[in-house]
């Protein structure tokens, strides 16, 4: 007897049951995969809207189909569902909605507390150190450009606190006039915290008000005829003139972002451009993972709600498209900045000027972004014809191994399609129990541990499995793919070629024994040549930082009483091996659980 098959949902049975409140739905299909999230102001009605409708675009239409069973959050207020459903977008990437790509978290300029003499500093990650953070940037540049900039005007130290406490005399910083040299007190702590006021009330956007303090201790240095001190201000304040002159002309007059959204052959570029404290910090392009017939104003609603509902936001956002909700929007991020935040798409003057440079951005990042899109096509169809394959491969993965002198021994397997780099999907071995230096062994092990999980049913399989190396290494991954059984997967060595030249690398095909020399000028080798290399970045990369921790940690572990919590401590404060073994052993004991016999042991550990 055949098995009764699934009843088909009941859109417009189910609508029937839904509340007229605010809240946020979410479509399933069969096999209980999450196919969309949206957010409504009326449950009944929105939800309904997908069934009752005679006729829906291609797009909805394709989804409904596929919608097996509804789940329901209501909320209290439509502001609510809103940041509902961008949560849930961000951490269940439904197939169905526009997805922000951006995992990298923005870099921001940090002021140290808690100290005499505090630092300033690049940083990116957790702010949950003692101090100030100014920004975000829109990109690492900006940050090392302002950076470079306080440098000249207030001569804060940037140093590392391990480097600081450990001078004698002062460093190059100060022999060009870019540091107060407070490691050696060649300045007071009340004038460098004077340079620091300055320094933060310039990062706050209040450059006149430097300027004013600095004409006005200009003049009093000159009265009390302390005429080097009085000089260096007069330079200091001409050359924030010039600085502000210069922003003046390329910056904004207000905290704000322009964005634009460009969509062509079914990719999405969202531009924007970052103005704080009137100065301009650059630009920064997104692609959106983008469903079939999305129009630019439904990818910039979603973009802001994504990207700016657990991100500092200012004041304005100039928008190249009127969006939905816009009121809503703009008051939840009012209400989670704790300012007011305007949303622009009808502008003149400054920023109708800035609004067609976002767009001129977007549309030449996403013009270079299919132009790469298609080369890199061409590159996976060329290989196809090269290796004679039946179809063009889909997922290619290239390993390598990278040690030195046989320590601290590294696999790398990186993953290609043909977006590109699937970076995701990188994996590192950290390879034990063999002979130092035997690469033969270290390979075997490499593709065992990766092509065990697919022998069980686990993970992607490969459709090319490149491998640096020769016939020796090929022989390796042809013993691992034929002990787990696994089958399907075509083994390329990448050999190099005479004197190490690039473009005239040996292909050797596992499955018919054949080399082949494709040539410099073949599309197909520079993809193979590209996925190399990125494997033997990625390995040595790994390599390194095994190496590292591993010599770090190796030297601290022989004394005795030093546990990894100590061992920890001693690494944190000191900033590194290198810091520990600079420090003396009144230092030491400083470290709580450091007491001055351990701080001797250490000390003697360290200097023989």
């Amino acid at each position: 007897m055949l098995p009764t098959p699934p009843q088909a949902f009941d859109g417009k049975a189910f609508v029937r049951t839904l509340t007229t409140s605010p809240g946020v739905y979410r479509y399933f299909d069969a096999e209980d995969d999450l196919l969309y999230v949206g957010k409504a102001g009326n449950l009944k009605k929105r939800v309904g809207s997908y069934f009752l409708k005679p006729r829906m675009e291609p797009r909805i239409a394709a989804m409904v189909s596929q919608i097996a069973r509804v789940e329901i959050t209501v909320t209290r207020t439509e502001g609510e569902a809103l940041l509902l459903e961008s949560q849930l977008i961000k951490s269940l990437k439904p197939r169905y909605n526009i997805l922000l790509r951006d995992d990298k978290s923005y870099p921001y300029i940090y002021l140290s507390g808690g100290e005499d003499y505090p630092r300033l500093a690049f940083h990116r990650g957790a702010r949950n150190m003692p101090g100030r953070y100014f920004g975000p940037y829109p990109s690492t540049f900006a940050v090392r450009e302002s950076l470079n900039l306080m440098q000249k005007l207030f001569k804060v130290r940037q140093c590392e606190d391990s480097y600081f406490r450990n001078r004698s005399r002062p460093c190059l910083q100060h022999q060009i006039g870019r540091c107060t040299a407070p490691c050696v007190q060649l300045i007071t702590v009340e004038d460098y915290r004077n340079d620091v006021r300055h320094a933060e009330m310039f990062l706050e956007g209040r450059s006149s008000a430097v300027i004013d303090e600095l004409a006005s201790s200009m003049e009093l240095a000159a009265k009390a005829l302390e005429f080097e001190r009085a000089a260096a201000m007069r330079d200091q304040v001409a050359a924030l003139r010039r600085l502000q002159a210069q922003h003046h002309v390329q910056g904004a007059s207000a905290d704000m972002d322009v964005i634009a959204c460009r969509i062509e052959s079914g990719m999405a570029c969202v531009s924007v451009l970052f103005f704080r404290n009137g100065i301009s910090l650059g630009t920064r392009d997104f692609f959106p993972r983008l469903p079939l017939d999305a129009e630019p104003a439904d990818v910039l609603a979603q973009f802001i709600a994504q990207y700016y509902l657990d991100r500092p936001v200012p004041r304005e956002l100039i928008l190249g498209e009127a969006v939905a909700d816009q009121e809503i929007l703009g008051e939840l991020l009012t209400q989670q900045s704790g300012h007011a935040v305007e949303l622009k798409s009808s502008v003149r003057g400054e920023r109708a000027r800035f609004l067609q440079m976002a767009e001129r951005n977007a549309q030449a990042s996403l013009t270079a972004r299919l132009a790469s899109r298609q080369t890199l096509g061409a590159r996976f169809d060329d290989l196809q014809k090269l290796l004679e394959l039946d179809e063009t491969p889909r997922r290619i993965e290239c390993f390598d191994i990278s040690h030195t002198m046989g320590e601290a021994t590294v696999a790398s397997c990186v993953v290609f399609g043909p977006e590109g780099a699937e970076k995701s999907h990188y994996r590192r071995f950290n390879i034990t129990g063999i002979t130092p230096g035997d690469d033969y062994a270290a390979m075997h092990q490499a593709l065992t541990r990766r092509f065990r999980k697919v022998a069980e049913g686990e993970g992607a399989r490969p459709d090319v499995l490149l491998i640096d190396g020769g016939g020796g290494q090929v022989a390796q991954a042809l013993d691992v793919l034929k002990e787990l059984g696994v089958s399907g997967v075509h083994v390329i060595g990448v050999a190099k070629g005479p004197g190490r030249r690039a473009g005239e690398e040996t292909l050797v095909l596992a499955d018919s024994g054949r080399n082949l020399h494709p040539g410099p000028a073949s599309p197909a080798l520079h993809l193979v040549a590209a996925v190399r290399d990125e494997a033997h970045r990625f390995a040595i990369s790994g390599h390194r930082k095994r190496r590292e921790k591993a010599r770090e940690r190796s030297v601290l572990e022989e004394v005795p009483g030093i546990g990894a919590r100590r061992r920890t401590a001693l690494l944190k404060a000191f900033g590194g091996l290198a810091g520990v073994e600079a420090a003396g052993v009144e230092e030491l004991t400083q470290i709580k659980g450091i007491d001055r016999g351990l701080a001797e042991r250490i000390y003697a550990a360290l200097h023989g």
